[in-house]
Parts: structure tokens; C-alpha cells; sequence
């Protein structure tokens, strides 16, 4: 699907309380993972060492880090929609997050969203609150359920 583009905040405005197209579907590679175990320190063995997760992980492959699936919001909102007014968007936070499926090495992810509320945040800018499920390609259970709170700017 490609992505939804909206001219200024006052379109964007219309999206409150509505779900956003799905995501394209993304992989989930071993570099990715071994990339951010490198840029987080986390080099736990059931994320970097495919021998060991073989022998010793329920699930034989390594896993991602949960935290990398909820950083992944930024990259996958942005390919999913963009405010052409916006002149810069920043991350604000997250009120709720939850891991409750692992993803599995060369699993693929998409994003569903739903825009639950947008507010008015100092003079030119917007608090967004995204209801947001990472979704793992055949599996029932997501990868990642957040409420994720960003800032955008005109």
C-alpha cells in the first residue's frame, strides 16, 4: 500500500478516532538485530548467536529484541503517512507498550494504526496519540501493541 499524504495539519486533523491504511510488510533480518544489539549493548544470546539459539531456544532461531520492534513505530509511521506541512516531527513517548509475541529472525512485520487522539501543542505544532499493532505475518498474536505519542511542527 503506499503511503497517505496529507497537505497540512488541518487535513490531518480529519484522521482523529480513524485507522490509517495497513503498513507494507517489512523483514526482520539478522543484521537488523545484530545491529541494534550493537547500538543498545543487549547482545543477549538468544538475539545474536544462531548456533546457540538452535540448540537451546523453544523457538531454534534467534529472536529480536522487543524494544526494536517498538522503535520501529517511527520508521513504519513515516513510511505509512506524511503531513506535507510538517516541518519536523519528534518522538514524545509511550503510554502503554506491550511485547506479546516474539518475532522471530526473517519474520515480516507491518503496522495497523489508528489515531486515537491529536491536540494542539504549543503554537505551531500537534501531540499526536497513535494506537499502534505491529502485526507478525501469520501469526495471530502482534509482535507489539503501543500507545505511542508523537509532536509534529508547522
Amino acid at each position: 500500500m503506499g503511503k497517505l499524504e496529507i497537505e497540512n495539519f488541518e487535513e490531518f486533523r480529519k484522521l482523529e478516532g480513524k485507522q490509517l491504511p495497513e503498513s507494507d510488510w517489512m523483514i526482520v533480518t539478522q543484521e537488523m538485530i545484530n545491529d541494534f544489539a550493537k547500538a543498545t549493548g543487549d547482545f543477549q544470546w538468544i538475539h545474536v548467536d544462531l548456533e546457540k539459539a538452535k540448540k537451546h531456544s523453544p523457538f531454534k532461531k534467534p529472536v529480536a529484541h522487543g524494544f526494536m520492534s517498538v522503535s520501529l513505530l517511527s520508521k513504519m509511521l513515516g513510511d505509512s503517512i506524511q503531513v506535507k506541512s510538517a516541518q519536523m516531527g519528534v518522538n514524545y513517548g509511550l503510554n502503554k507498550v506491550r511485547f506479546p509475541n516474539p518475532v522471530l529472525v526473517d519474520s515480516r512485520l507491518r503496522l495497523v494504526c489508528r489515531i486515537s487522539k491529536i491536540e494542539n501543542y504549543g503554537d505551531t505544532g500537534l501531540k499526536v496519540t497513535w494506537n499502534c499493532t505491529v502485526e507478525i505475518e501469520g501469526s495471530e498474536k502482534p509482535a507489539c501493541v503501543a500507545e505511542f505519542l508523537s509532536l509534529m511542527f508547522e
